[in-house]
């Protein structure tokens, strides 16, 4: 079974993703410390998370979001209304942007998805200006992302063949050691990895699992390949395996590792 993921629908990932990422973002945001003023590219921006939290907290001058999905950059630009904001479509392992144009060079949960990371970090490091900083932030899949973890769990519980799509499988770039060499790979000096751990409590079961249904990335797109009644097998085994609080709710918790990096 080969993973055949799927980004088209803005409306579908927010649920299921992007709360999520907007909460990384404001502590991967402080770590950072940057100076106001300064110009950012948000590289593989996706619906625009981190971009609108970096203008909501980190006063830039600029902030340049890209994304391969073009129906992303569309749902990010319809939705954050600041006249320092442009987005627009293109390829991370080929950044349609000058050298040395940006003060800040960052991107939230995209470097496990590209081809080849390593073009990928090459492309950033190379938009940086002298001295800029480079950074991005990604889930600990294999471990302390919760949410994914109990699903992938359960899926590999009923079907082996599911195990080929977990992300914590899938994305051994995900842990500390891998980034750090990632980003030294790319000529990065003084690179630091950091857990940035979050809250992600469900206030109820559909809560959870409603957002499985969009289609959205791995998990979604492995629910959607699901007959109605092994989906229905798969939602009560997860359903059974999580840590319900008295008042019905789902507290969890999403680590992700943050990584940073400064350009020679």
């Amino acid at each position: 079974m080969q993973p055949q993921d799927s980004w088209a629908s803005g409306d579908a990932y927010e649920p299921y993703v992007g709360r999520w990422s907007r909460l990384v973002a404001r502590p991967f945001l402080a770590w950072l410390a940057l100076p106001p003023g300064g110009q950012w590219l948000d590289v593989g921006c996706g619906t625009g998370a981190l971009s609108a939290t970096i203008l909501h907290h980190a006063a830039p001058s600029l902030v340049k979001g890209i994304d391969r999905s073009a129906e992303y950059s569309a749902f990010a630009q319809a939705r954050i209304h600041d006249a320092r904001a442009q987005f627009g479509v293109g390829d991370a392992q080929a950044l349609p942007v000058e050298s040395g144009s940006y003060d800040a060079v960052v991107s939230g949960l995209m470097l496990n998805f590209v081809v080849q990371p390593g073009q990928a970090m090459a492309e950033m490091a190379r938009a940086a200006k002298a001295g800029g900083m480079v950074a991005a932030y990604v889930w600990d899949y294999a471990a302390k992302m919760q949410l994914m973890r109990h699903f992938w769990n359960a899926a590999a519980a009923l079907d082996p063949a599911a195990q080929a799509l977990d992300e914590g499988r899938r994305f051994p770039l995900c842990q500390p050691a891998p980034l750090t060499q990632l980003f030294q790979d790319a000529g990065l000096t003084a690179v630091e990895v950091r857990p940035i751990d979050v809250a992600t409590d469900f206030q109820d079961f559909d809560d959870y699992w409603s957002p499985f249904l969009g289609g959205q990335g791995p998990a979604p797109s492995y629910v959607n390949s699901l007959s109605e009644e092994r989906r229905a097998v798969l939602r009560e085994r997860i359903r059974a395996a999580l840590p319900f609080a008295l008042d019905g709710s789902i507290p969890l918790v999403a680590r992700a590792w943050a990584v940073r990096g400064v350009r020679a």
